[in-house]
């Protein structure tokens, strides 16, 4: 039997940007939280920023799983540049670590399952929404380093109505479309969190209020955290900038051709 061709990393950044929501003003950000609050059935919300754009382009089942998440949201200032160049509109940066708990506390109240980093700072960050996010919620947390059966069973046991996932990439979106399937009967709010689950522990600092306005916060945490993060950071951002530059380069020699 033939294998079945996998798409050129251009391919997969084409689309993923079509998949991606690009949200204009704060509006549109209402009616797309309002969206989110009450799910019919099991959604998965992804997030896109350079560093997924350089894993799509390595890995080609973790571009299936952003390509087959119901709602992927555009974060950071390196995708408002790649959108810049393709003569998009980027929206709003609508990164997770400002965003998610403005969905957590819409689910105040219900049941919540936090997945992700060590048990010390999930502890930590479900103490930190009982007090200030959720205070009305059964919140649930374990680490991130079990094994993907051990977290669809919880969930299913639990039957949490928000997930959020901080196990990073691409772990947490592999793991987010198996919870998906087995949880196919309950309604749920999944969310590829990232690194929010370390925030709200308080195991990563944010940036100061002006370096996030000025696209920077990256730099903040590579200087915090250099060997963790030298190969996203350092390694990474140069090989999307070559990424986005070829592809703004076939995107014009398509344009000339045609």
């Amino acid at each position: 039997m033939n294998a079945v061709p996998v798409p050129s990393w251009r391919h997969r950044w084409l689309s993923l940007l079509d998949h991606i929501v690009a949200v204009p003003d704060e509006p549109r950000l209402e009616q797309l939280l309002k969206r989110l609050e009450a799910p019919e059935k099991p959604l998965i919300l992804a997030f896109v920023n350079a560093h997924a754009m350089n894993s799509a382009a390595r890995l080609p089942e973790f571009y299936s799983a952003l390509l087959s998440s119901d709602l992927v949201l555009r974060d950071g200032s390196g995708m408002a540049t790649l959108y810049r160049m393709l003569g998009r509109d980027p929206g709003l940066n609508l990164n997770g670590t400002d965003l998610i708990p403005r969905i957590m506390a819409k689910y105040d109240g219900k049941r919540i399952a936090l997945f992700g980093t060590r048990d010390e700072y999930a502890n930590r960050a479900r103490d930190s929404m009982a007090d200030d996010i959720t205070p009305h919620s059964k919140i649930d947390s374990v680490h991130g380093f079990h094994d993907m059966d051990i977290y669809i069973a919880m969930a299913i046991h639990q039957r949490p109505q928000l997930i959020v996932l901080g196990m990073g990439m691409p772990k947490q979106e592999l793991l987010a479309v198996e919870l998906r399937k087995a949880m196919k009967n309950t309604p749920c709010l999944i969310i590829c969190g990232g690194a929010i689950i370390d925030f709200l522990g308080g195991k990563t600092a944010r940036a100061p209020e002006w370096v996030r306005k000025v696209g920077c916060e990256w730099v903040f945490r590579l200087a915090l955290e250099p060997r963790r993060l030298f190969m996203r950071y350092v390694v990474g951002n140069p090989a999307f900038l070559m990424r986005a530059a070829s592809l703004k380069r076939s995107a014009r020699s398509d344009s000339i051709s045609s």
